[in-house]
């Protein structure tokens, strides 16, 4: 995770371009955003750049709520792909701006359980405890009812910008950023994940130049203070 202060616009840049949850392929956890956005201090503007393919909901909802709560307007920029509880991060943004080419992914939960049948029929319960928030956090956001939401998780529904768009996941289309085509779905077993590796290496180039927009950013910031 990469944070930009500018504190001469009273601004903070969020690149959340990973796995959501420490445990998660070395991901961010909802503590380590935490200690970043308190590093920022009191901004008028965080603008999250997200592209991440999910990753532990009990993070994904702490990070959510850490957005909400900020007196910041936020703004959501999906770069790439926002799926599973990513979906729901984005949910935070006062604005979510997705980009052409860009997908949203929203599913049920799940989880991998061990035990006896009342410890799996407790964990059961908790699925069903975590889908009910989650579809009500979609609902709140979105100009989508319930009952088609849940249709929509039961079938694991990958949305493409103007469906997005038209469902109420986002509010605005941008231009394409191929940079973030680097997301690698496969590890999550997804049921009907596009092929985004496919095209990781031809699209690498494009992704290091976004990093190096970062770093170019970076050492403008230090200059002024300087």
């Amino acid at each position: 995770m990469k944070v930009i202060h500018n504190k001469a616009e009273k601004s903070a840049e969020i690149y959340l371009y990973e796995d959501i949850g420490a445990g998660w392929f070395g991901g961010v956890s909802s503590k380590e955003f935490s200690d970043e956005l308190k590093s920022v201090g009191q901004v008028d503007t965080i603008n999250l750049r997200l592209n991440s393919p999910g990753g532990s909901v009990f993070d994904g909802i702490a990070i959510y709520n850490l957005l909400v709560s900020n007196p910041a307007k936020v703004t959501v920029h999906i770069d790439g792909l926002a799926a599973s509880i990513a979906s729901i991060v984005a949910m935070a943004g006062d604005e979510i701006r997705m980009a052409e080419n860009a997908l949203v992914m929203i599913h049920n939960p799940w989880t991998v359980a061990i035990g006896e049948e009342d410890d799996l029929r407790k964990e059961a319960d908790t699925l069903g405890a975590v889908r009910g928030r989650i579809i009500r956090t979609y609902v709140s956001r979105t100009t989508s009812e319930e009952d088609q939401i849940s249709e929509w998780m039961n079938a694991e529904t990958w949305m493409s910008a103007d469906e997005a768009k038209e469902r109420g996941f986002a509010d605005q289309i941008t231009e394409e950023m191929k940079q973030a085509a680097c997301i690698d779905c496969s590890r999550y077993k997804y049921r009907n994940a596009p092929n985004m590796q496919a095209t990781a290496e031809a699209e690498r180039p494009l992704y290091l130049a976004a990093r190096s927009r970062i770093a170019h950013m970076q050492s403008r910031l230090r200059r002024r203070k300087l």
